[in-house]
């Protein structure tokens, strides 16, 4: 009973959403409208409270830069693993490096152990994020024979408000400040705003991955040898990534932040960058079988406790 009372909700809602587009409860623009709150407003919200409420220290600088090595890592073996098993899609590489924290990672590591604990996710997380935000878009950009523009690229992630969150955070819980609010019950007010806002982001979150859930059209055959090099690759930076926090830092606790972590799909974003119908067919499959994956993971994770 303990198990189903973490996956039964995100099963509801993954049901609801696919049902809302079945019977079309809810318009496309609906469902991006419901994204994009998401990702500006309640998403932004639980990454300022996880961050200012974080106690700073030496491995906080560290991890971030680990992460983006990781990602760096996956992307590199993707490209290997593409040329050696014929995998003719120049999307491979990115389907095999980056991590949906923002519209999945977050609902399920809260749904399995309290928005306590966030913290911790947000720690793994801080490092991909960076990565997404500037060495894999710059990619995308140079696979694509696009002209990579740096200035725009530091615009849009200045101004993105996962970034600003994540900054405003860093800047209160890094300087002392939300500790030195604490006596005054100001820092109270800031963390009670910001659950607030940040409430509803598993359920949304959950909804718009169900309503996008279409099956029916997947190249299996492809689909699941790029989903599986995913896996694969995933697996062994996980074991290298445990094994070095567990040599640095073995009483930090990052197990669960990092297990989450490793078993999401990549990035939500990837399709936008598809170059005609046949690419947005094969990454938009990848990433409903991926995002599949990562519940049936999730099962797991809860079964046995993580």
């Amino acid at each position: 009973m303990e198990v189903l009372k973490t996956i039964l909700p995100v099963i509801v809602m993954l049901a609801i959403g696919m049902l809302a587009r079945r019977k079309k409860l809810i318009a496309r623009e609906g469902v991006d409208a419901m994204k994009s709150v998401v990702v500006n407003i309640t998403l932004p919200a639980v990454l300022l409270n996880a961050f200012a409420t974080t106690r700073y220290t030496l491995m906080d600088v560290v991890i971030p830069l680990m992460m983006f090595a990781v990602c760096l890592a996956a992307w590199a073996l993707g490209k290997a693993a593409a040329r050696l098993l014929r995998m003719p899609s120049r999307f491979v590489p990115f389907l095999t490096t980056g991590f949906e924290a923002g519209m999945l990672g977050y609902a399920l590591f809260n749904m399995l152990y309290g928005s306590a604990r966030t913290a911790e996710f947000a720690r793994i997380d801080l490092g991909q994020v960076l990565f997404v935000f500037t060495a894999y878009k710059l990619l995308l950009g140079l696979e694509g024979r696009e002209k990579a523009r740096p200035g725009a690229l530091l615009k849009e992630m200045a101004l993105s408000p996962i970034i600003l969150a994540i900054v405003c955070g860093v800047l209160l819980g890094a300087t002392g400040l939300y500790r030195a609010l604490e006596p005054s019950g100001a820092a109270g007010l800031i963390s009670a705003c910001a659950d607030f806002v940040a409430a509803p982001t598993s359920a949304i979150i959950l909804l718009a991955i169900g309503y996008d859930l279409v099956l029916g059209d997947i190249p299996w055959l492809n689909t699941l040898k790029v989903v599986g090099v995913r896996f694969a690759i995933m697996m062994l930076l996980r074991l290298a990534l445990v094994a070095v926090l567990g040599w640095l830092w073995p009483r930090a606790g990052l197990g669960a932040a990092v297990n989450v972590m490793f078993i999401l799909p990549p990035p939500f974003v990837l399709p936008v960058f598809a170059d005609d119908a046949d690419q947005r067919v094969y990454v938009s499959s990848a990433l409903s079988v991926s995002t599949l994956v990562a519940i049936l993971g999730f099962g797991v994770l809860a079964a046995f406790g993580g």
